[in-house]
């Protein structure tokens, strides 16, 4: 899929957004046209599988409250990695691909899991398993690990309170991983800049870049990742100077600095940690936005995305319906489809591995 290029001025962007996009898994792409997507996709080979999701995440959910939010961010970990492809899911292995009477052939697969953005960081692998282990019950070699995700990230939007939508499905399996790719994710350290760049790398543009991040509504983070904006904030040795004080006091309690707090836990929400509502963006309003990245989108000097972060804080609507949106332009990114890819049997690794 070729990027889509938002207008952002001088021919330098476009230099830069197309570099992001080498940088995330995305070649030049052979314009051949690929299938399209479609809600009802299997209603005729798998009814079920919509029941099937939903009743093995709301049974996860009973001993994992993070369990919702997890989900929702595998899927975006998975379409920016050279699209919606299912390539996170991959273990690491060495794929036999044919073997003759005079040699073997065979492809290794370093997975996206250890990439560092991903490493002791995503997870809900298991959940997505037991899923894919029900499907092959009910509809053996019919429903995609891409499309279990894609499914699992709506489902856990919707229990946790927040928009529905009509879910595109089709997407294939892909046969490989992208460790560096899944290395130069979007990253909670990004400035304005270069969130921009990579989404616009991927067909996405400053609506989607804030409604997306708008997830960061539900779940928990490390500490290591806001220890540098409350005590040395760009190497200043200084704390950010846009967190509010009171929130910042508060975070220094709970992240002291020492390795020993490094991965402990935090609601990214104070207020409804486990509910998907517009909590994220009224908290960025009031300087009280956890990680870097999330800040950024208001308190950027001339942030193009400010308008969209007021006006989603006025209007929890507004939000549902750019953030449900964006989920399916998110979804379409250069899927497998038609004859492309597989439909793999256990969603770690290819078949025939």
């Amino acid at each position: 899929m070729a990027p889509r290029v938002v207008s952002h001025g001088p021919r330098l962007v476009v230099v830069l957004v197309l570099a992001a996009a080498v940088a995330l898994g995305f070649g030049v792409q052979d314009g051949a046209p690929q299938a399209q997507l479609s809600e009802g996709y299997y209603d005729a080979t798998c009814p079920v599988v919509h029941r099937v999701v939903r009743r093995v995440l709301k049974r996860a959910r009973e001993d994992d409250p993070r369990i919702y939010a997890s989900l929702t961010r595998l899927h975006f970990h998975d379409c920016f990695v050279q699209g919606c492809d299912g390539s996170i899911l991959l273990d690491n292995s060495t794929t036999l691909l044919q073997k003759t009477s005079s040699a073997t052939c065979s492809a290794s697969i370093v997975s996206e899991k250890f990439a560092t953005p991903n490493n002791n960081s995503a997870r809900g692998y298991p959940v997505v398993d037991a899923v894919k282990a029900e499907l092959e019950e009910a509809c053996p070699g019919v429903v995609s690990c891409a499309d279990i995700l894609a499914i699992a990230a709506r489902v856990s939007v919707e229990l946790s309170g927040g928009p529905r939508w009509r879910v595109q499905l089709g997407r294939r399996d892909g046969t490989t991983a992208n460790f560096a790719a899944a290395s130069n994710l979007p990253s909670p350290f990004d400035n304005l800049t270069t969130l921009q760049q990579k989404f616009a790398a991927v067909g996405l543009d400053d609506t989607d870049l804030v409604a997306l991040s708008g997830a960061h509504t539900f779940g928990r983070v490390q500490c290591q990742f806001v220890t540098a904006r409350l005590y040395n904030f760009s190497g200043t040795n200084r704390p950010d100077p846009t967190l509010d004080l009171g929130y910042r006091a508060f975070l220094s309690r709970r992240c002291p600095g020492d390795a020993s707090t490094a991965t402990a836990l935090n609601d990214l929400d104070p207020t409804t940690p486990d509910t998907f509502d517009v909590n994220y963006f009224t908290n960025i309003a009031a300087r009280r936005g956890f990680l870097q990245s999330d800040q950024e989108l208001l308190s950027t000097p001339g942030a193009s995305t400010a308008a969209l972060v007021a006006q989603f804080a006025g209007s929890q609507k507004a939000f549902f319906k750019s953030f449900a949106r964006s989920m399916i332009n998110m979804g379409n990114i250069a899927p497998l489809t038609g004859s492309q890819g597989e439909i793999r049997k256990d969603c770690s690794k290819v078949n025939g591995s």
